[in-house]
């Protein structure tokens, strides 16, 4: 009889280590020797659970054995669980080689091919499927209690970080750790700065900073970036030193309840102001929040713009074939039908542009008139400088609260009074998480209380200014459309009056950061509102 073998270990620590596919062979071999077998082929298969047929050595045997007519006459396996221990594929799998003409035949588990012997085949690969689930089991109970104690499960680490070995104790051997990789946590702090400032004056989401990446030939590893991984990288909270264990089904990929997570402090990779940022940026982005058209369209004043007659939002129509572009009322579009009541006109595209553009960095963003708010904004904030005195107050009381607790902790640990386990792990964390938040608003207040025009110089004004009506006056720099959207916050637009409101507090995070040779940075994050009452500022007509 001519036969194939198949031998596998699940795991590439057994592949490698050599302790358990040499010693199949052997016993194969041996087997068909005595039973004068002709050996025709060997599969091997290094590192792969028989818990789902997603083995490539499997699928390529299943092929071959499959074939017409078939190239042998049966598969020798040392026990049946080396080809599968799931009882329902198991019967598929065994099905479809005897179609083939190809039997199954395992050297420690013999059975005959009467009805008898099918079902000890069936008890058998039954057996194996649920040794195969406590395994896992106990596994997974043994693998979370090792993150609990701050150890790393698992063969390759995420991205930025590296695997270091330290001694356990009370452990044979050592256990292993993570800690941020210097060659690549300087290229993740680089893909947060570039999601924050951009490149050479021009902004960059997931997709930009992907291609950025690729084109100078930075890989991931040897893979090219992907937008998908660029995004799971700036929202991921291991950068912030935050590694979550069990959060998923590890076939399904389904995410577990929260309850079942388990936190395991690392040393971060980002600082948190940064990973703050850019998560503000991320939510002020997205699609739930910001329709993609507002964010990715070539459009200037997309999602900007409103009617002053119904407050709907205005937007793009065309006539002539496409060779004329308008802002439309989108009210009067949708209830054309019904008999709209709004009697706002078209806006033509360019001539709108055009006026907010000119308004914005001629008349509105003049060194004058950008001391005017700025000084508004110094009453505004001294008028809540109380409240914020007494926010900062109540957290730094409870900031100190929670340090005191933790050290209660620690000398209760160092007493002997309370283990070391889950639990306290877990309390810890929670300490810790809940401290990086108090900081975290702390220094928000603070960055709103040292906002005042008194720290910003006439010389620094002036520079900003002209920086920004050069971005402005720019139609090929979408930077300069990111500028407008931070700067202002609706445009309205009735007839032959255009009004525009937005942020003195986004104007005064803009103005803090350094201008270089009349070049600005990158887009800060927006704060609302500059435009305190109707009148204030006045577009066409005003």
């Amino acid at each position: 009889m001519i036969v194939s073998l198949y031998a596998r270990v699940s795991t590439t620590k057994q592949a490698e280590k050599e302790l358990s596919i040499p010693d199949q062979l052997r016993q194969m071999k041996e087997w068909c020797k005595v039973r004068k077998f002709s050996v025709a082929v060997e599969y091997i298969e290094p590192g792969a659970s028989a818990t789902d047929d997603r083995r490539p050595v499997f699928q390529q045997m299943i092929a071959e054995a499959c074939a017409v007519p078939p190239p042998y006459e049966a598969i020798i396996v040392h026990s049946l669980s080396r080809f599968f221990r799931d009882s329902i594929e198991f019967g598929l799998y065994e099905r479809q080689l005897k179609k083939a003409g190809v039997q199954l035949i395992s050297i420690t588990q013999q059975t005959s091919d009467d009805p008898a012997g099918e079902m000890a085949r069936r008890i058998f690969s039954l057996f194996d499927e649920y040794q195969s689930k406590e395994n896992a089991k106990h596994t997974l109970r043994a693998m979370k209690e090792n993150a609990r104690q701050g150890f790393f499960n698992g063969s390759t680490p995420p991205y930025g970080f590296r695997k270091v070995e330290v001694a356990a104790p009370g452990n044979k051997g050592k256990k292993k750790r993570i800690e941020p990789d210097p060659a690549e946590a300087a290229t993740v702090n680089r893909i947060f700065r570039l999601y924050l400032d951009g490149h050479q004056g021009e902004a960059l989401g997931v997709k930009g900073i992907a291609a950025h990446l690729n084109e100078r030939g930075l890989t991931m590893r040897g893979k090219r970036w992907r937008k998908t991984i660029i995004h799971e990288m700036l929202s991921n909270r291991l950068y912030l030193g935050e590694y979550t264990f069990n959060k998923t089904e590890a076939k399904t990929r389904r995410l577990k309840p929260e309850s079942e997570w388990i936190t395991v402090t690392v040393e971060p990779a980002i600082d948190p102001h940064t990973f703050a940022q850019v998560q503000q940026r991320l939510n002020d982005r997205s699609p739930a929040n910001v329709p993609p058209r507002v964010v990715n369209s070539p459009t200037l004043l997309t999602g900007l713009v409103r009617c002053g007659t119904c407050g709907a939002g205005m937007t793009i129509a065309t006539g002539k074939g496409g060779r004329y572009r308008y802002y439309k009322c989108s009210g009067r579009i949708n209830d054309l039908a019904k008999g709209s009541n709004c009697t706002n006109s078209n806006i033509p595209m360019e001539k709108l542009d055009s006026l907010v553009l000119q308004a914005v960095a001629s008349r509105i963003f003049t060194p004058e008139r950008v001391e005017v708010m700025m000084r508004e904004l110094q009453k505004n904030l001294k008028h809540s400088s109380a409240d914020h005195d007494e926010l900062l107050k109540k957290l730094k009381r409870e900031l100190d609260t929670l340090g005191d607790q933790t050290d209660r902790l620690y000398e209760a640990v160092e007493k002997g009074l309370i283990p070391i386990d889950g639990t306290l792990q877990e309390r810890v964390n929670k300490h810790k998480a809940r401290r990086q938040e108090i900081l975290t608003e702390m220094a928000g207040l603070r960055r709103q209380k040292e906002l005042p025009l008194a720290q910003l110089g006439k010389k620094q004004v002036n520079a900003f200014c002209a920086a920004l009506k050069e971005k402005l006056q720019d139609r090929g720099s979408n930077f300069g459309k990111e500028y407008l959207r931070l700067l202002v916050d609706e445009i309205r637009v009735d007839k032959k009056e255009v009004r525009l409101s937005g942020s003195y507090r986004s104007l005064a995070g803009a103005l803090r950061m350094p201008t270089k040779s009349g070049q600005l940075p990158r887009v800060p994050s927006f704060v609302p509102v500059w435009l305190p009452v109707a009148d204030s500022n006045h577009g066409q007509g005003g």
